[in-house]
């Protein structure tokens, strides 16, 4: 049944929940429960681990040096990283195609590679004031939660972007979150917000969203760049970072540039670094390179090895 099919079926936003039958998209009815039992949050040994975030590479992906596919194997052979994290816009139309999945999980095994989540965009706004686009934007996600069970993830990052003032914003994204949460549940798979833009780069925005969506699926992933740094909107990335803790289920290490002693100069990551841990905090660390002085590899490297040193600094 296609997601317009099934929105058919919505009688109310404001009292309907999603059953299962509405929830289950292609094959991911006999499909996703092949894995079985419900995966919790990743937790690793003291003091964190470190993962590589796909869009790292995203220009090599996008133009054509490297295939999706051969993502997990790649982070293992050329960075030494037995953790990642997919972005679904370099694989938007394989949500459903479990051929293609099960090719992606079967590699990442091979490769001794985990699975954590999917970065989910491009999928509608889950604050749209609007109920008809927010109900598609909702359901444009439960396939991704589907594949995420199906490779293994933990999670699946969406965005809380919508078009209202704080209050409307907050109430719409939040029951949008509640609802997947609940669809989340049936697949053992949380549903995070990233600060990625607009109101989500607030943290405490961040903050009563996690309080008003009211679910223990829902939660966060702080990235440690997305931050307004000047003008209207502004928000210290360290404060904003310290109330999303609580709620992370994963931590983005944003990288853009790198001083000679190979310190990150926009953020202080030996001033975050105790922000994540002391939050109780020691799961995966996810490598996101987006800079554009030097290559994507040197990036990753770079970030790879000042984690690292600060890795061994915490020991």
């Amino acid at each position: 049944m296609t997601p317009e099919a099934r929105g058919e079926e919505f009688t109310s936003m404001s009292s309907h929940r999603p059953s299962r039958r509405e929830c289950l998209v292609g094959a991911a009815a006999v499909a996703a429960p092949v894995l079985g039992g419900a995966i919790g949050s990743v937790r690793a040994r003291e003091p964190f681990s470190i993962s590589l975030a796909q869009w790292s590479l995203h220009r090599m992906i996008f133009g054509g040096g490297l295939d999706p596919l051969a993502f997990p194997a790649f982070a293992r052979e050329r960075y030494e990283i037995g953790a990642v994290e997919y972005v679904n816009q370099f694989f938007m139309d394989k949500a459903t195609d479990f051929e293609w999945l099960a090719e992606l999980r079967s590699r990442a095994e091979d490769a001794g590679v985990r699975s954590l989540l999917i970065m989910c965009d491009g999928e509608g706004r889950l604050g749209a004031g609007d109920d008809e686009e927010r109900r598609r934007a909702i359901e444009r996600h439960f396939k991704w939660i589907a594949a995420a069970k199906f490779l293994g993830c933990h999670s699946i990052r969406v965005n809380a972007a919508g078009d209202g003032d704080w209050d409307e914003d907050m109430a719409r994204a939040a029951d949008s979150l509640h609802r997947l949460a609940l669809v989340g549940d049936e697949y053992g798979v949380d549903v995070i917000v990233e600060n990625h833009g607009g109101l989500s780069s607030n943290g405490i925005w961040i903050e009563g969203l996690m309080a008003r969506a009211d679910h223990p699926r829902v939660g966060t992933l702080p990235d440690f760049g997305n931050f307004t740094a000047s003008g209207e909107g502004a928000f210290d990335r360290y404060d904003g970072v310290r109330r999303m803790m609580p709620f992370a289920r994963g931590v983005s290490a944003k990288s853009r540039s790198f001083d000679a002693e190979g310190n990150e100069t926009e953020t202080d990551y030996r001033r975050m670094l105790p922000i994540v841990l002391d939050a109780g905090y020691h799961g995966h660390l996810g490598i996101e390179y987006e800079g554009g002085e030097r290559s994507e590899d040197e990036g990753i490297r770079l970030t790879k090895a000042l984690l690292e040193r600060l890795r061994a600094e915490s020991d």
